[in-house]
């Protein structure tokens, strides 16, 4: 069985850190501006409802893109689990053909699923990797 790069977890979807994504990181932006608007308008002059409500709109449309990703990225590791499953106990070969041996346990790390061999060793799961029954 060969691993395509289709299957690897992106980096930081299964990260414990507090570390802020793009994503978070345009939501909060955008909740700023929108409350620095809010505070600043002039209140003899005040927001058009239209606009009011198509920001508002915006601000939904940005929430749930948020929540989507998240959901994503736990498909993606869910996905990345069963993967690991399904290997421990078969002849793995790197990519580069140097390193053979049966995979022990399997390691989900930011990169994707590391193959740890009995011997000790570590191999990336990835392109070019090929997975067999054990022999």
């Amino acid at each position: 069985m060969t691993v395509d790069m289709t299957t690897t977890i992106p980096v930081g979807a299964n990260s414990t850190t507090t570390s802020t994504s793009k994503t978070a990181v345009d939501y909060q932006s955008f909740l700023k501006l929108l409350i620095a608007e809010m505070k600043n308008q002039d209140p003899t002059k005040p927001m058009d409802s239209t606009q009011y409500v198509a920001q508002l709109a915006t601000f939904s449309q940005v929430e749930q893109s948020v929540q989507t990703n998240t959901k994503l990225d736990q498909i993606m590791q869910s996905s990345a689990l069963s993967q690991a499953d399904a290997i421990i106990g078969r002849s793995i070969t790197s990519a580069d053909g140097k390193t053979t041996g049966i995979v022990a346990s399997v390691t989900l790390a930011s990169s994707g699923l590391i193959a740890v061999l009995q011997d000790g060793t570590q191999v990336p799961v990835g392109a070019g990797v090929s997975i067999k029954p054990a022999s």
